[in-house]
Formats: structure tokens, C-alpha cells, sequence
């Protein structure tokens, strides 16, 4: 824990100025609030003895005004008082706005920070984070981080100032006072310190159940069609009764561990004024001191016991910003994606000849998925990849994208190691529209011009249209600037697909990737597409993988993957004429499409 305070201190170096002058307002604002009691307490002895108490303190505030003036008229100690008063208000407002203003700073840099940060992990950490915790940390987790260094940090700064101040006043007042004032503070001060740390186990199982909850609701949300198809809602209210249960009862664990603090913290402070109390009722009996030093010391006490009564909500809140904190920070502790330190220049023409050597790679469990692949790819030519259901044709994909570089053997484009490369670098030589295809609530042309941002009006329609979705983007109510849903759900999987394509052919990359990407589309949408790209065939290396081998057949080489191995290499007339896996696998499909179309008939 004490290193994520020192995590949390260089974030808030840059707030340092703001706190500063926070401090002062607070040290100043304390100050005006002592200065009232003691004021008050000088009234009172000029008024009812006709002269100021016998302590220091005493005479000094009585200084500034005769004493014939205060007997006389108790307008010079009532506009003190409100003068003190409207200072110490004045001073206590611009403390708190000075440190919100800080808070607010930082939690935004730490938002930023956390957003950026998960934009340079590796793949395979998103593959296994649980989404929607991460979402928790990186909201409900700053937020209390934000509300502690806002309100809660102000707070213990404030008692603890109006400690320091207290205890040299009340010596200043009285010696005996000032002891009986402070008795039951390590008391006090004690008992909130127990009852933080049992609130910050609480509240960190709380917080893990809380995350639990918002995953339940992101997937439920994220599938609901797919909860509505099947029949499952019942069973999902079901599942999320159960986290919500879960999070109620850990609440109220909590809650109750509260509710027990605040009657006990009352007894306690109640307790420490009756003491102040007792033993300066006796010392005024004796004459030893006066009422208005009796009444000053009371104020100061009731003053600083109050704020440290509240410690314990302010520790409480201290936990879980804590724990907020210590998730907060294992993110930021997950290692990073790493560039090179000495990357090999992307400023150059890039022909796009694509190599593979010897490639193996395997889960991090140790299941092997690509054994010994070794391909070649001639710019501008096209190899369509096929293989059965984990046969390694997605994790190819993956390779060329840099998801992962954990793996054996060489990738290589025009003679460079793509390892070589900043993962920028090379993933910006590598256009790619994947099996899911993703697309931002954004309007049409905002989701095109991801690829190229200064790309021309004529230069997006010429991309939709050799992806055959130019004609749909038209039929939208406002054509290209149309909004679409979130992960473009009021769009159809085709749509979703041809858009993808448009937004890979207008990167105008020298490799394009096409993993599965003609899946949603009919026959005859597939057709078009295909021609299109044998048009524009020369211009890039293309690496296409489906199931449908009739997709493939145009390609200039196939390879066939079996358990991570490449089985067979050739074109389409090649590999038929072999006794081989591709030829097996092209008349079982012909066989398949023949039995559909006769039960159609």
C-alpha cells in the first residue's frame, strides 16, 4: 500500500500548487475559528467581572479594544465576531474549492492514464480481463479515488490542524484544561484507526461484488438478443438476482459495521466535552479560573473533538479509496506491449512480399496452435488459407496484426521481422477485417474514415462501392452521415461486413487480411465483392481465409492448415487434381450444396 501512496503522490505532483494553497487556506481558516471562542470568552469576563481573564491569551485578544469600550458596548465584539466568522467562511470555501479543483485535475489524468494504458496492453490480457470490472476501475473506482482527495483528505488535514492549533492554545488558556481537553482523544483517535481497518476488508469485498454485478449486467446488455432468441431471460434475471444479492448483503455487512460506529464515536466525544467540563466547573468554583476561560476552552474542544469524531467516517472513506487505489493500481502494473528499442524505420515503399518461417506458437496453457508454418506471399498476389475449425487460420491473422509476438520462427514483410517494427508501424501495413467486425456509434462516413482520416468524398464511395454496400449507405435516412447503433447493431451482419471491408480497402495498405469477412453475406453480394477485389488484384497482397471454398477458388495460391501444419500448397486446379485434403474437403462441401439445392427443389 505504501507504494500506491507513492504512485498516487507523483500523479498529484502536478496538482501540488493548488494543494499548497489549499493548505494555507486551511491553516488560516482554522485560526479564524480558534479566534471566535477566544473573543467570546474575553466578552464574557469583561462583562460579567469588569476585566479580561488572568491567562495570556486572554489579554492579548482583549488588546486591541479598551476596556471601557467593551463595557460599554458590545458592538466592537459582535463585528469581530462576524468578521472572524465571515474569514474563517471565506478561508473554508476557497480550501474547498482549491482542492476539488486538484481532485478533479487528477482524476482526470488518472482517467486518461488508465484509458491509455489499456490501449497498450497485450492482446491476450483483453482476451482474459473481465470487462466489465475493468470498466469499474477505470469509473467507480476514480470516482472514489476523486471523492477522497475532494473532501476526505481536506478533512483529515482540517482536524489535524485544528489539533496542532488546539493544544498550545488550551495550555496558553490553562495547563489543567488543556489536559483535560485532549484525555480521550488516543481514545477516540484509537478506536476510529480499529474500526478502519475492519471497514477496508468490507469494503474490498463490497467492491469485488459490485464488479461481479456490472459484468453480469454488461454481458446481459451486450447479448440480449442472443438472451431473447433462446428464451434465457428468466434464467439471466435470475443470475443477476443472484449478484445483486450478493452486493446487498456485502452492503449491509458494511452498513452495519457503520451504523455501530457513530453511537459509540458520540459516547466518546460527549464524554471528552463533559470532561472539559467537569474539571473547569470545579476550577471556576475555586477561582482558579474564570467563566470566560471555561467557555473559550469548551468551544475549542467541542471545535476539535467533532472533526476528529468524524475520522472515523473519514477513514472509512480513507479505506476505500485505499482499495480503490490498490485496483486502480494492478492495472497500471500489467506489464505493457513493448516496441523495440532500436525499431527498424516504417518510412519506406512497402511492396507487401509476406514470409513465414518456421512459425510456431502455442497458448499460454502450452497448447500448440501453429507448428513449423513456413509461407510465402508474392506482392500483389493472393493465398487463401482453409483448414478445419483450430487449425490455425485465425491466430495467422493474429500474428500479422501483433495481438502477440510470443512465438517462433520468422513473419516477415518485405525482409523485415514485423518484431523489428513499432507495433504501430506495422499494423499500419496491414489492413485487416476480422470474423466479428467492429463499428463505433459514429456516423457511416466516421467509421469509413477510421482507416484513413483524410480520405476524399470520392475516395470513401469508391471503397464502399467494391465492397458492395455503397448502394445501402445511400438508402440510409441521411446516407453516409447516418449514425449507427452502438457496435453497429442496427445494422445486418453483412452490412456490418461489406462496411468493414470498405473501411480495410480504403486503408489502401500494402496486405490486406480477410478473415471470414464475406460469412454474412449471400452469394450473389459474395460474387460482386470477389470481383471487385480481382479487379484491384495486383495492387496488394491479399491473405484470405473462409470456409467456403468456392470463395477461394480465385485465389492464386491455397494453403491447407491441419493441426497447425501446412498440408498442402497450390492453386485451385492444382490441389483438385491431388488425392489430397483440399480436394476432400471441396467435394464434401459440393456434396453438401448439391443435397441443399435438391431439398430446396
Amino acid at each position: 500500500m505504501p507504494g500506491r501512496a507513492r504512485q498516487l503522490g507523483r500523479l498529484a505532483r502536478r496538482q501540488a500548487p493548488r494543494y499548497a494553497a489549499a493548505v494555507v487556506a486551511l491553516g488560516l481558516a482554522v485560526l479564524f475559528s480558534y479566534g471566535v471562542p477566544l473573543v467570546s470568552g474575553a466578552v464574557i469576563d469583561v462583562v460579567l467581572r469588569g476585566a479580561v481573564g488572568s491567562s495570556p491569551v486572554a489579554r492579548l485578544v482583549a488588546r486591541p479594544a479598551p476596556r471601557a469600550l467593551l463595557t460599554e458596548s458590545l458592538w466592537p465584539a459582535g463585528l469581530a465576531l462576524v468578521a472572524l466568522t465571515a474569514a474563517a467562511g471565506a478561508c473554508g470555501w476557497l480550501r474547498g474549492r482549491l482542492a476539488a479543483e486538484a481532485a478533479e485535475e487528477l482524476a482526470r489524468d488518472v482517467r486518461q492514464r488508465l484509458h491509455d494504458h489499456l490501449q497498450a496492453l497485450p492482446q491476450a490480457w483483453h482476451d482474459r480481463a473481465d470487462s466489465g470490472d475493468v470498466v469499474q476501475r477505470c469509473t467507480s473506482d476514480v470516482e472514489t479515488v476523486r471523492t477522497f482527495l475532494a473532501e476526505q483528505v481536506v478533512e483529515i488535514g482540517h482536524a489535524t490542524l485544528l489539533l496542532v492549533a488546539a493544544v498550545p492554545l488550551l495550555v496558553a488558556l490553562d495547563a489543567r484544561l488543556a489536559a483535560a481537553g485532549v484525555a480521550l482523544l488516543p481514545v477516540i483517535v484509537t478506536f476510529a484507526a480499529v474500526f478502519f481497518r475492519r471497514v477496508q476488508q468490507r469494503f474490498r469485498a463490497a467492491d469485488e461484488a459490485e464488479g461481479d454485478m456490472t459484468t453480469t449486467l454488461q454481458e446481459n446488455l451486450a447479448g440480449i438478443r442472443v438472451v431473447r432468441a433462446f428464451g434465457r431471460r428468466d434464467f439471466e434475471q435470475e443470475r443477476f438476482g443472484e449478484r445483486a444479492a450478493a452486493f446487498r448483503d456485502r452492503m449491509f455487512r458494511l452498513i452495519r459495521l457503520l451504523g455501530a460506529y457513530w453511537p459509540l464515536s458520540d459516547l466518546l466525544c460527549f464524554a471528552q466535552v463533559g470532561l472539559v467540563l467537569v474539571a473547569g466547573g470545579e476550577l471556576v468554583r475555586r477561582g482558579e479560573i474564570t467563566i470566560g476561560t471555561l467557555y473559550s476552552a469548551l468551544v475549542m474542544v467541542g471545535l476539535l473533538v467533532f472533526p476528529v469524531r468524524q475520522l472515523g467516517r473519514v477513514l472509512t472513506e480513507s479505506g476505500k479509496a485505499l482499495v480503490a487505489l490498490d485496483r486502480i493500481g494492478d492495472l497500471l502494473d500489467v506489464p505493457e506491449e513493448r516496441d523495440p528499442e532500436e525499431p527498424v524505420s516504417a518510412d519506406r515503399p512497402w511492396r507487401g512480399r509476406l514470409v513465414l518461417d518456421g512459425v510456431r506458437f502455442a497458448h499460454g496453457d502450452g497448447t500448440p496452435v501453429l507448428d513449423g508454418v513456413s509461407l510465402a506471399v508474392e506482392p500483389g498476389q493472393t493465398l487463401a488459407v482453409v483448414g478445419p475449425p483450430g487449425s490455425g487460420k485465425s491466430t495467422l491473422v493474429h500474428l500479422l496484426l501483433r495481438f502477440s509476438d510470443d512465438y517462433e520462427g520468422d513473419v516477415a514483410i518485405d525482409g523485415v521481422e514485423l518484431r523489428r517494427l513499432r507495433r504501430r508501424s506495422a499494423r499500419s501495413i496491414v489492413a485487416s477485417v476480422l470474423q466479428e467486425p467492429f463499428l463505433w456509434s459514429k456516423t457511416v462516413r466516421e467509421n469509413l474514415a477510421v482507416a484513413r482520416p483524410g480520405a476524399r468524398e470520392e475516395e470513401l464511395v469508391d471503397a464502399a462501392r467494391a465492397a458492395c454496400v455503397h448502394d445501402n449507405i445511400v438508402g440510409f435516412p441521411q446516407g453516409y452521415d447516418t449514425l449507427v447503433g452502438e457496435r453497429g447493431v442496427t445494422l445486418s451482419g453483412g452490412q456490418r461486413q461489406r462496411m468493414a471491408i470498405a473501411r480495410a480497402l480504403l486503408s489502401d495498405a500494402p496486405v490486406l487480411v480477410l478473415d471470414d469477412a464475406l460469412s454474412a453475406v449471400d452469394s450473389r453480394t459474395e460474387a460482386a465483392i470477389r470481383q471487385a477485389l480481382l479487379r484491384r488484384r495486383g495492387r496488394r497482397t491479399t491473405i484470405v481465409i473462409a470456409h467456403r471454398l468456392s470463395t477461394l477458388a480465385w485465389a492464386d495460391r491455397i494453403a491447407v492448415l491441419e493441426e497447425g501444419r501446412v498440408v498442402e500448397q497450390g492453386s485451385h486446379d492444382e490441389l483438385l487434381r491431388r488425392d489430397g485434403a483440399y480436394r476432400r474437403l471441396w467435394e464434401l462441401q459440393a456434396r453438401e450444396t448439391a443435397r441443399a439445392e435438391g431439398g430446396t427443389a
